[in-house]
């Protein structure tokens, strides 16, 4: 039997490095002897080896496509932790909060934003509610059914533009307990998974 705390930690490192190949290989190739060019010789720190931010999208359907892979990614990751790893009646991880880790390195290290969405269920984080106007159109559009949400806008803060995608992420019965505390019927609930990538002007 998985040990819970080891094998979600495991499982966190095995879906970094996942998202990171899933983002690399939805761009371009780059010139290799360039980024060789980049690192500091003597330099043990690996952030500054592997840490570079994604080439931007040239193209609007070029990030959603990219938005779209990251986001099958991290829905199907999510499923897989919580059928393996969660143990309701010892919940001292619980995979969502555990994956906002990850969450934080795509940010940091790639300038990939990703964030959870409360979309029509109880608020469990505070954080996860609708932030801005692009959030709050993303969850209601959601909440009907609509399979993505998505904007291009300027950045906040950061150079350039950014492409956001809104997703779906289905919540069945058995995750209702938690999610829904009062709830009258087991139909299943929407949450969503909000990203936000570099976008070529």
């Amino acid at each position: 039997m998985h040990h819970p705390s080891k094998a979600a930690a495991f499982f966190a490192v095995s879906f970094t490095t996942l998202c990171v190949v899933v983002l690399a290989a939805a761009q371009p190739p780059e010139n290799t002897t360039a980024r060789a060019s980049e690192k500091t010789v003597g330099n043990d720190d690996a952030d500054s080896e592997t840490h570079h931010p994604i080439n931007p999208a040239r193209s609007v359907d070029e990030a959603r496509g990219r938005a779209r892979l990251l986001h099958e990614t991290i829905r199907g990751t999510l499923q897989v932790m919580h059928r393996d790893f969660f143990d309701e009646d010892d919940a001292r991880a619980i995979p969502s909060s555990s994956m906002e880790d990850v969450f934080k390195e795509l940010s940091r290290g790639y300038d990939v934003d990703v964030k959870w969405l409360v979309v029509n269920t109880d608020i469990v984080n505070v954080d996860h509610q609708p932030a801005d106007p692009f959030e709050r159109d993303a969850a209601k559009a959601l909440a009907k059914g609509k399979p993505s949400y998505e904007t291009t806008e300027s950045s906040d803060g950061k150079p350039g533009y950014r492409f956001r995608y809104a997703g779906p992420i289905h919540l069945r019965s058995q995750c209702l307990k938690c999610h829904v505390k009062r709830r009258t019927s087991n139909d299943d609930r929407v949450a969503g998974l909000v990203i936000s990538m570099p976008l070529a002007q």
